[in-house]
């Protein structure tokens, strides 16, 4: 996201929050929690924070929206991800064709880690938008899934409303934190991105440190004669 994008995003999150008010909030924090497009909830949350500050909000109320928003937003995408569960399989090219056992093995690692996983994603910028789409492919507990997105939402979303409060109508400075983080993680995400790529076809092995693939090799024994 370029800072010029980031400023459109901004601006339309700010009119929407001055034009519906409260309603406004909780329609961004469903999209922003469901991930598509991806809106920032270090926007959203500490110019509501600021609203509050202001008298435009109460407080409780403001909080109380925006983590209902979340939630709604979170099972949205666990539906999503539980829904397709069936049609990932056969899903993709070369090692990252998706296997039934695969989705078995998805399934045991939420069995056993989902609380964590689910918990930690929604306090991290990017991941916490899409979390919620392998809880609902491993078929985790909406029960489970519902409060750990509970425990990891709520000290995120009080905590960006609060230093929205605290530093009032200087609430954008909170960008020269964020921002960064959400470029790296998104940095991280494209890497990771090339690194499939270059896995399905071949030029790479799938593994860690990455290791020439048959592709590759094949081009390197043409070279030498």
């Amino acid at each position: 996201m370029t800072f010029s994008l980031l400023g459109i995003v901004v601006e339309a999150i700010t009119v929407v929050m001055v034009a519906i008010g409260l309603p406004g909030l909780f329609g961004l924090m469903t999209v922003e929690s469901f991930g598509i497009p991806p809106i920032p909830s270090e926007v959203i949350l500490p110019f509501a924070g600021f609203l509050v500050a202001e008298g435009a909000f109460p407080l409780g109320w403001t909080i109380a929206v925006a983590i209902g928003g979340g939630l709604v937003g979170a099972f949205l995408g666990y539906a999503v991800g539980r829904w397709w569960r069936s049609r990932l399989i056969g899903f993709g090219v070369g090692q990252f064709r998706v296997r039934a056992e695969d989705l078995d093995r998805f399934e045991r690692w939420f069995a056993r880690r989902g609380e964590a996983t689910v918990a930690l994603g929604r306090t991290l910028p990017v991941v916490r938008g899409y979390i919620s789409y392998p809880a609902g492919a491993a078929r985790m507990s909406p029960g489970r899934f519902g409060f750990y997105t509970l425990v990891g939402s709520v000290p995120w979303t009080v905590g960006l409303v609060y230093l929205g409060m605290v530093l009032g109508a200087n609430w954008t400075a909170l960008w020269a934190y964020t921002v960064p983080i959400d470029i790296a993680f998104a940095v991280a995400l494209v890497l990771a991105g090339v690194y499939a790529g270059l896995v399905a076809l071949g030029y790479l092995r799938l593994g860690w440190p990455p290791r020439r693939g048959p592709r590759a090799l094949k081009g390197a024994v043409v070279d030498r004669t």
